[in-house]
């Protein structure tokens, strides 16, 4: 087999593999109810925490996921530089997206599928928003956005400790924080 023809056989693995995990994501999405309008407004209320326990729990099954794939070999990483004040900035304006459509990129993906029409226009916001970055990129590499430019690294990286020290780490803290979710959640 030719290296091209590798190249080219990694890269449908990886996109099947992708594929096959969005669909598997936004299906776990859906059935744990964060595409439901009513739960999203608990979630901002501090009355319903069943998106920050999807997503913390999705957060570490994808980083044991990525980083065993990587590990098999099957997958690339393709770490995007950090630059605190670009990313501060971004999570402010991801922040006030979601405070006023209560739907975030995988749950109005997640409220879509069940056919919440409400979820088209923030849909659209999400495209012209993605639109007007890619547009304007250039221009935030410098400047302000480039302050706390730390480069490409992971925070295990930048604790300088290796991947699965940081992920049994991560799995405990997070049993705790999920621990004292349902123990102080409003009932």
């Amino acid at each position: 087999m030719s290296e091209i023809s590798k190249e080219k056989e990694q890269r449908r693995k990886q996109l099947a593999l992708g594929l096959l995990f969005g669909l598997l994501f936004g299906f776990f999405l859906q059935k744990g109810g964060v595409g439901k309008y009513h739960v999203l407004i608990g979630q901002l209320l501090l009355e319903d925490f069943t998106v920050v326990k999807i997503m913390l729990t999705a957060i570490l099954t994808g980083m044991i996921g990525a980083f065993w794939m990587v590990r098999k070999g099957w997958v690339e990483l393709h770490i995007k530089p950090t630059r605190i004040a670009a990313n501060s900035v971004g999570g402010l304006i991801f922040g006030a997206g979601f405070a006023l459509s209560a739907y975030c990129p995988g749950t109005n993906a997640a409220a879509l599928g069940q056919g919440n029409f409400d979820a088209l226009l923030v849909a659209f916001g999400m495209i012209a928003g993605s639109y007007l970055y890619a547009e304007w990129n250039p221009g935030f590499k410098k400047g302000f956005f480039s302050r706390g430019d730390l480069g490409k690294v992971t925070i295990p990286e930048m604790m300088k400790v290796g991947r699965w020290p940081f992920i049994a780490v991560f799995a405990v803290l997070l049993a705790v924080i999920l621990g004292v979710i349902d123990h102080f959640a409003v009932r």
